[in-house]
């Protein structure tokens, strides 16, 4: 109920904020006090909220990871079927990502929209390495240095490797890995009450918009909203029932309409998180599925199945870079596929996890803080179909898991024959 109701106040800004901007454009512009005066406050009040949102991110994302794979199960005491699963998963966000990147190749969204002139900062390249340097970069030679400058690949590698090394030593480190939980739900309630502040702060960015931006370019950047929400809704209506359908007994238009109270329940809250309640039921009431599968699968892909993120992430990235005149090239594609791979799945849990992610990416591009503005202007429309497409898709593939494996398909013949 709290999430719907900071949904609507966020969209009463975002649309306010707007209007507001563009009255001040078409028919107050010769009155200082709005033209500047108030225009100036908002991209202040804008600002700050930016600032906040970056203030969280590092430590957000290195506590998160590391906490996540503490709280894993051993993957090799649930065999093949963790195995599955997990690979799945993985396979699930690089084809999202890899059909993100045809598309954005293709249509070239944020071409022709001229951002940088609106620009404050100067924007001289697109500073993502190439792949033998992002490789070389991975590993950081000091860490304090990774976390001062938010290198968020290094941040995410001594992540990894700390959880692991916490994992390794098991009871031993009881105490540490408790610490990260706690560490995990203060960044969490921080997090949470910085989007608290969403409403204030999208109005401020939607109003300093509405002021500043021209007919061509709005068109633009509503062409990029629509291609995001294009993949998505394919994603969530076609491909994942589709999988489902070449891969199990199941027919795609049974899978749709069993997920259909889940779809329509992770829209409203735009949480992942609070609709793990609604996928357990889905699964296991309405599709079928053993209780061990759905109670491991579902908390697994919670943190890291975010095939919407993902598809997200990778458009927005070849929009702003299009937009603000710095493309990306082929010699970097490789670098964005893996850097947008990781962000997503740092994104997993985090509330607005796809925007903070996607801010980290506008600082490796090197892109102004107004590239920032504009994603998070538009984050709360395309998020509610994100969690859509990231709950379903934890359920499409627990259901393939489920029903690719031998011994639940057997438990549950037997049960439907007796």
């Amino acid at each position: 109920m709290q999430s719907t109701h900071l949904s609507k106040r966020i969209f009463t800004g975002l649309f306010s904020g707007f209007i507001i901007g563009a009255l001040i454009q078409f028919v107050l512009s010769d009155v200082s006090l709005f033209s500047e005066t108030i225009v100036g406050l908002a991209s202040m009040g804008g600002q700050l909220f930016v600032n906040l949102i970056m203030l969280l991110v590092v430590p957000l994302v290195f506590v998160s990871i590391v906490s996540g794979i503490c709280e894993l199960p051993d993957l090799k005491s649930f065999g093949r079927l963790g195995g599955k699963t997990f690979g799945l998963y993985i396979a699930n966000t690089t084809i999202a990502i890899s059909a993100a990147v045809a598309v954005a190749l293709l249509l070239e969204p944020g071409k022709g929209a001229n951002l940088a002139t609106f620009s404050s900062a100067q924007i001289t390249a697109t500073e993502l390495p190439n792949i033998k340097d992002l490789i070389m970069g991975i590993v950081p030679r000091n860490p304090i240095d990774a976390f001062a400058s938010g290198n968020m690949l290094q941040v995410i590698f001594m992540a990894l490797l700390l959880g692991l090394a916490i994992k390794k030593l098991g009871k031993e480190v009881d105490g540490v890995a408790k610490a990260f939980a706690t560490g995990n739900k203060i960044m969490m309630t921080l997090i949470t009450m910085v989007m608290g502040l969403a409403p204030y702060g999208v109005f401020c960015l939607m109003l300093k918009l509405g002021a500043t931006l021209e007919v061509g370019t709005f068109l633009s950047v509503m062409s990029y909203l629509g291609v995001i929400l294009s993949i998505l809704v394919f994603w969530l209506f076609v491909f994942y029932p589709t999988v489902v359908g070449m891969t199990t007994n199941m027919t795609a238009s049974e899978f749709r309409r069993k997920t259909r109270e889940q779809m329509m329940f992770s829209f409203s809250t735009a949480s992942s998180n609070a609709t793990i309640p609604v996928t357990m039921r889905t699964l296991v009431e309405k599709l079928g599925v053993s209780k061990a599968t759905a109670g491991f699968g579902v908390p697994l892909g919670a943190t890291m199945n975010m095939s919407g993120v993902s598809i997200y992430i990778t458009i927005a990235a070849f929009f702003l870079g299009n937009a603000y005149g710095a493309p990306i090239t082929m010699e970097q594609l490789p670098a964005l596929v893996m850097a947008c791979f990781l962000l997503s799945v740092g994104a997993g849990g985090v509330p607005g996890g796809g925007m903070v992610m996607i801010g980290v990416l506008i600082h490796q591009m090197g892109l102004p803080v107004e590239a920032f503005a504009l994603v998070a202007a538009l984050d709360r429309i395309i998020d509610m179909v994100i969690t859509s497409t990231n709950v379903v898709g934890d359920t499409a593939v627990v259901t393939i898991v489920d029903k690719t494996e031998p011994d639940t398909v057997e438990a549950q013949a037997s049960v439907q024959n007796s």
